[in-house]
């Protein structure tokens, strides 16, 4: 029987990447995102496709329910949705803190808890959550996003030993630096919060760090087969990671001291 695949977020880079990916291996897709005139290019290669905000209940129970009514299963979540919130922690106004968490945390989990009665009920399930090697290390003027994503990473620990009993793998995704629009909204999310404000000097500093490497980043499709070998694990890792300096930064975070880590991290924006 093949498998049902909810990816959220589906409308560009990973997400749309996924989709494609697994609609090519032989899966169900489903591919939900907010913007749905931007999902053509997924209906094109028979992925099928709705709209979900992870923002509004409605249409997150909506969404699922339409899957169900079709499908009658949900095997895999891919929780994918979600964006970065640049700016000092000093010049985010709270409203655009609270919407950074809701839709990469809360948004997240409730697609979770609206999955697990189906998965719960045929013994079988993943929960893929799409973290970033920003759950285990922050730089400078990510602090709202960092949080996001360090929530992901924890809820993920607990939610993975609530759901083992159940048959249900909770796997982690930590992509490092990946070529799509993220990059691109977050520079532009950061010069127009504080780019501008005391902050200005190491901003702009920032900003030349990123286009610097922004050329050395690899596509998308590097983890949506990170996300399929996951998914077909008959005992999958907890974690995976891949992508630009992935590994190398999750390796010196783990052995290195916060003062020797931020000092080779504001050594890349000199």
């Amino acid at each position: 029987m093949k498998k049902v695949v909810l990816i959220t977020g589906a409308s560009a880079g990973i997400g749309m990447e996924t989709a494609k990916f697994l609609k090519q291996n032989g899966y169900i897709v489903y591919g939900a995102a907010r913007r749905i005139d931007r999902l053509k290019a997924l209906e094109q290669s028979g992925i099928k496709t709705l709209m979900i905000d992870v923002t509004k209940d409605e249409s997150m129970i909506k969404g699922v329910q339409q899957i169900i009514d079709a499908e009658g299963r949900i095997d895999v979540l891919v929780n994918n949705a979600g964006f970065g919130s640049y700016g000092a922690v000093e010049d985010v106004t709270m409203d655009d803190a609270r919407y950074q968490l809701e839709v990469n945390v809360i948004g997240a989990m409730r697609m979770t808890q609206l999955v697990l009665p189906y998965m719960r009920k045929q013994h079988y399930g993943k929960i893929i959550n799409i973290s970033s090697i920003g759950g285990k290390i922050a730089t400078p003027f990510g602090g709202w996003y960092h949080a996001s994503k360090f929530a992901i990473e924890g809820l993920s620990d607990s939610l993975r030993n609530e759901v083992r009993p159940f048959g249900i793998d909770v796997i982690v995704i930590e992509p490092g630096g990946i070529k799509s629009e993220w990059g691109g909204i977050a520079m532009d999310s950061l010069a127009k919060v504080s780019g501008d404000t005391a902050y200005k000097d190491t901003v702009a500093r920032m900003g030349k760090s990123f286009r610097e490497v922004d050329g050395k980043m690899p596509g998308p499709e590097m983890i949506a087969k990170l996300i399929k070998k996951g998914i077909e694990a008959g005992k999958p890792e907890t974690r995976y990671s891949a992508g630009y300096m992935a590994k190398p930064a999750l390796f010196f975070r783990r052995i290195l001291s916060d003062r020797l880590m931020d000092k080779m991290m504001l050594a890349q924006m000199k």
